[in-house]
């Protein structure tokens, strides 16, 4: 078997410049890295990234928690995770904290000392919680807190896109259905609302409470929503917007000629929904791959240090990524009704 010994030794170079030419050519002079590599080709050597990987303090693999897989938005985050992280060499531990707090904090200890960093989606935990990953390399998404970086979608103008929409369409009186407390997302939402009234003072909005982020959600708020007097309605997400859709067809409220309804997310479950939604998009894939690449910039500005590099500009400081969103507009929204909701 040919080792990392014989390539040096073909080479000239050192064990450790093999080593960084094989495993961090960034660091190795352009003509010394091709000719180890060309040696390595010859030779046919095949490094050990898992041992090479240990012996450098290094597992290779990068934790993703979420709050629940069975959402299509964090599935949708997942894949982008994945595939970026599959383009950088690395593994993913994907974990599902199923949207509680504690098991959230739990699983973060306990996938540090497995992975090289963290990626926190919509962490639910409170932010006193997330302090046990302050040591550890954590991008977070759909949450900002001091001195980590994170990525996340501009929430507040899908709202306001959401509202210019509906308000085109005649509607004056706009109910908001909201997801859990805990939600950073929410709060981004509601903070929306506020721009919404104050850019268009003629559109009424008004909230129904917070609501888990599932279709039972959107079900156990349609009757409120009703009761609201709204002509249309901004569900906290797509699965939300499918509940609310079903619980009105029970109540003989036809979607979109009663009642306009808006998801948010853009997930698969949109243009499956009967009417196929209107929704608030974000590039979900994108969102997941921007955070892979904040957090390998993390992880090489730490080894660039740990090597003796002279200190770098530290990737948490940089600007948060924002990626921008769109409305899609589909057949669940409409002209406002003329006439009063049904009332059984």
């Amino acid at each position: 078997m040919v080792t990392v010994r014989d390539v040096a030794r073909e080479s000239g170079v050192s064990i450790s410049t093999v080593s960084r030419a094989l495993a961090e050519p960034e660091r190795v002079a352009p003509e010394t890295r091709d000719r180890v590599v060309a040696v390595a080709n010859r030779l046919g050597y095949r490094p050990n990234r898992a041992a090479s990987g240990l012996r450098a303090g290094r597992t290779g693999a990068l934790g993703l928690v979420v709050p629940d897989l069975e959402n299509p938005y964090f599935a949708s985050v997942t894949k982008g995770v994945q595939a970026r992280a599959r383009q950088t060499g690395h593994a993913v531990f994907v974990v599902d904290a199923g949207e509680d707090p504690a098991l959230e904090t739990e699983l973060v200890t306990g996938l540090r000392s497995q992975t090289d960093g963290l990626v926190l989606c919509s962490p639910r935990a409170a932010e006193a919680d997330l302090e046990a990953a302050r040591d550890a390399p954590v991008v977070l998404v759909n949450l900002r807190h001091e001195g980590v970086p994170s990525v996340s979608s501009d929430d507040a103008h899908g709202v306001v896109l959401a509202v210019e929409h509906l308000r085109a369409l005649g509607h004056r009186r706009v109910a908001y259905v909201g997801g859990p407390d805990r939600s950073w997302s929410d709060a981004r939402r509601r903070a929306g609302l506020e721009a919404a009234r104050e850019r268009y003072p003629d559109v009424e909005t008004v909230t129904v409470g917070s609501f888990r982020p599932r279709v039972e959600g959107g079900r156990a708020a349609a009757d409120l929503v009703v009761a609201s007097g709204a002509t249309a309605v901004l569900a906290y997400n797509d699965l939300v917007a499918l509940g609310l859709v079903a619980r009105l067809r029970e109540r003989g409220v036809d979607v979109p000629r009663d009642l306009s309804v808006v998801g948010f997310d853009d997930t698969f479950v949109a243009t499956l929904a009967s009417p196929p939604l209107t929704t608030v998009r974000t590039d979900l894939a994108r969102l997941g791959a921007r955070a892979v690449d904040r957090l390998v910039a993390t992880l090489g500005t730490r080894r660039a240090v740990a090597a003796g590099a002279d200190e770098s500009p530290d990737p948490a400081a940089a600007p948060d990524d924002v990626l921008p969103v769109e409305l899609m507009v589909r057949d669940s929204t409409t002209l406002a009704p003329t006439r009063d909701l049904p009332a059984r």
